[in-house]
């Protein structure tokens, strides 16, 4: 796996980067032909408390996770073992979606762009690839977000798919 380590008002030590590329090589069992895998990790400082976000982007699936930690060190150890976990819990649906058809690419630009304005503090650009219903709901779940915006394969139109508070799914359809 290849790593793309960047920070955000902090500076990563080496020892820092090759703790997490130690830590995130555990991952590479996973994954088929893990040197065509780029890992984007971003580590951020927000007062003492120090994120890790850790972006694998795939031919069949996006894996990302955050994890927030007073220790850095605490906080890739943890994130490590949350993405592990993401993946053993979805790998069933997974190999069963890639194998009844072949899930499209999906791209996520990583940039952060800040606006002036106080309400938009983040803002993310999505590639929409025709999907169905039930690999939105694998991508929003190996994505770790309550929402995912898709392009209908059937329809054509742009849906928001969401998790609902009792843990089903909702879907808004657009015209």
């Amino acid at each position: 796996m290849k790593y793309i380590i960047r920070s955000q008002k902090m500076d990563n030590t080496e020892s820092i980067k090759d703790y997490i590329e130690s830590k995130l090589n555990r991952l590479d069992k996973y994954f088929g032909e893990s040197d065509n895998i780029e890992a984007t990790v971003v580590t951020k400082l927000n007062g003492r408390l120090q994120t890790i976000e850790v972006t694998i982007p795939t031919k069949h699936f996006t894996l990302r996770n955050e994890e927030t930690n007073e220790d850095l060190y605490a906080a890739i150890d943890t994130i490590v073992d949350k993405l592990e976990r993401q993946i053993r819990k979805n790998k069933d649906k997974i190999n069963a979606r890639i194998n009844k058809t072949f899930i499209k690419d999906f791209a996520l630009d990583l940039e952060d762009e800040y606006e002036e304005d106080e309400t938009i503090v983040k803002r993310k650009t999505v590639e929409l690839k025709p999907i169905d219903e039930e690999e939105a709901i694998i991508q929003m779940n190996m994505l770790g977000h309550t929402f995912f915006v898709y392009k209908d394969v059937n329809t054509g139109n742009i849906n928001v798919l969401y998790k609902r508070k009792d843990g089903n799914y909702g879907i808004i359809e657009t015209e």
